[in-house]
């Protein structure tokens, strides 16, 4: 990893995060160097949606370079539903699958508009890849797979039905 430039840090941790978007700009505005490949979804599901992005990710400047990946599922399932199979099943059903085959689309390009904040602008993004790929936009991250919904999360639900009904 030292060889190819990554950047590595703790999430919880803050100091890391305000070190890495230094280190980021940095990479950034060398264009010696080439672009840094980032997950902002940090998790994927079932192939069916793209979830939240992490904001931190859009922050940063630079262009954006978005690419859309969605696994057919035909040949075998690329997906670990954590909470069902163990990993040691999860890697014998990937290893014993007959092929695993995706499709990948290489979107134009994207920067961030002056107007835009970086939550807007990822949101933005993950919505041209969800089109590309046919997948519906999620307005949440993968942290709901295994962590209790925020009871804010729940009163902001909760309101929505209500002034629908």
């Amino acid at each position: 990893m030292q060889t190819t430039q990554h950047v590595l840090f703790e999430r919880s941790e803050m100091k890391d995060r305000h070190l890495v978007r230094k280190k980021i700009g940095e990479h950034i505005a060398d264009k010696a160097k080439l672009p840094i490949l980032i997950f902002p979804e940090g998790t994927c599901i079932n192939n069916t949606s793209v979830m939240m992005f992490k904001k931190g990710s859009f922050e940063v400047g630079g262009t954006i370079h978005p690419v859309a990946i969605k696994y057919d599922p035909r040949f075998g399932d690329a997906f670990w539903n954590s909470t069902k199979y163990s990993m040691i099943t999860y890697t014998f059903n990937v290893m014993t699958s007959w092929a695993l085959v995706c499709n990948v689309w290489y979107l134009p390009p994207m920067v961030k508009e002056e107007e835009e904040d970086a939550v807007h602008f990822a949101n933005r993004v993950k919505a041209v890849i969800a089109a590309r790929a046919g997948m519906s936009v999620l307005p949440w991250d993968g942290g709901l797979k295994r962590k209790k919904v925020k009871e804010s999360f729940k009163e902001e639900q909760q309101k929505k039905y209500c002034q629908i009904v």
